[in-house]
C-alpha cells in the first residue's frame, strides 16, 4: 500500500510535468498531511525535485533510470499539430484526455479556425461513468473501474447518467468491441462527445483523444461517422510514439 501510494504520486508528476502537493492529492485522494510526507520521503531520496516553492518535479535520480518522457509537455508536442488538423476538418472541438492517478482528466483541446460554432469541452477532471473520455479510458482499464468499490457511489448528472454498475460494465463491454466511447447528454444537457484510447493496452490506454459538440451537430449518424475517424487519428497517433497498434488491438478481446 505505501509503496502503491509512492508510486502514484510519482506517477502525477511525472505527467503533469510539475505539481503541488494539493494537486497531488486531487488525483490520488491522499489525505495532505500523507500526501506531503510522502512527496518529502520521495525527495530525499532524490526521485522529486523542489523547482518552487511548494511546486515539485521528477528528480535527476529517476530520470536517470528511465529514458521516456510522457510528460503532458512532451506529448503534446507530438499529438497538438494531429488535434487541430482534425478540429479544422470536423469544425468541432478536440481534446486529449489522461488518466491521473485515480481520475480521468482533458488535459489539451484544439478548437475550429474557421469561425464556425462549437463547444469547448473545458479542462480537468471528468467522471468515469459519465463522459466519452473517462468512459475510452476506463473499459480498457480494468483495473481503473472496481464493481464492488462503485456500487451506490455513481452520480446522475442527468436523467441519462448511468449509475447502474452493471449497466456501466455492459456500455464498456460494448465501447471495447466498438473501440470507440459516445457520452450523450450523461453530463451536461445539450452536449454530447465521442472519445477513443489512443491504444488498447500499455500506455494507449491510459489515454484518449475525443470530439465534442451539440446535440444538433452530433446526432446518431454523425457519432457512427466519427467514431472510426477518432479510432484511426489514435491508431495514428499510437504509431507516432512508436507504440504497436497491432499488438494492443489483438489484446483487446481478452476482457
Amino acid at each position: 500500500m505505501h509503496l502503491e501510494r509512492l508510486t502514484c504520486i510519482l506517477e502525477i508528476v511525472g505527467q503533469k510535468g510539475e505539481a503541488t502537493v494539493a494537486e497531488i492529492c486531487v488525483h490520488s485522494d491522499l489525505p495532505k498531511p500523507s500526501a506531503y510526507r510522502l512527496v518529502q520521503d520521495l525527495v530525499a531520496v532524490g526521485l522529486l525535485e523542489p523547482v518552487a516553492r511548494g511546486r515539485f518535479m521528477i528528480g535527476t535520480r529517476l530520470k536517470q533510470m528511465t529514458r521516456s518522457d510522457q510528460s503532458d509537455r512532451t506529448l503534446l508536442e507530438l499529438i497538438a499539430p494531429t488535434m487541430k488538423q482534425a478540429a479544422a476538418q470536423y469544425g468541432v472541438a478536440f481534446f486529449l484526455s489522461r488518466l491521473r492517478g485515480k481520475s480521468v482528466e482533458i488535459i489539451h483541446v484544439e478548437t475550429p479556425d474557421k469561425g464556425v460554432s462549437y463547444l469547448h469541452p473545458g479542462l480537468g477532471k471528468r467522471p468515469l461513468h459519465a463522459c466519452s473520455c473517462s468512459k475510452a479510458v476506463a473499459a480498457f482499464s480494468p483495473d481503473l473501474f472496481v464493481s464492488g468499490e462503485m456500487e451506490g457511489r455513481l452520480r446522475a448528472y442527468t436523467e441519462f447518467t448511468l449509475t447502474n454498475v452493471n449497466d456501466l460494465q455492459a456500455e464498456f463491454k460494448a465501447i471495447r468491441a466498438r473501440g470507440f466511447a459516445e457520452c450523450v447528454e450523461e453530463i451536461e444537457r445539450g452536449m454530447c462527445s465521442v472519445a477513443a484510447p489512443l491504444a488498447s493496452s500499455g500506455p494507449g490506454a491510459t489515454m484518449s483523444i475525443g470530439a465534442t459538440g451539440s446535440v444538433r451537430v452530433f446526432t446518431p449518424a454523425f457519432r457512427e461517422e466519427l467514431g472510426p475517424q477518432i479510432i484511426k487519428i489514435a491508431r495514428e497517433i499510437s504509431a507516432n510514439l512508436g507504440w504497436s497498434v497491432a499488438q494492443d488491438i489483438s489484446k483487446t478481446n481478452r476482457f
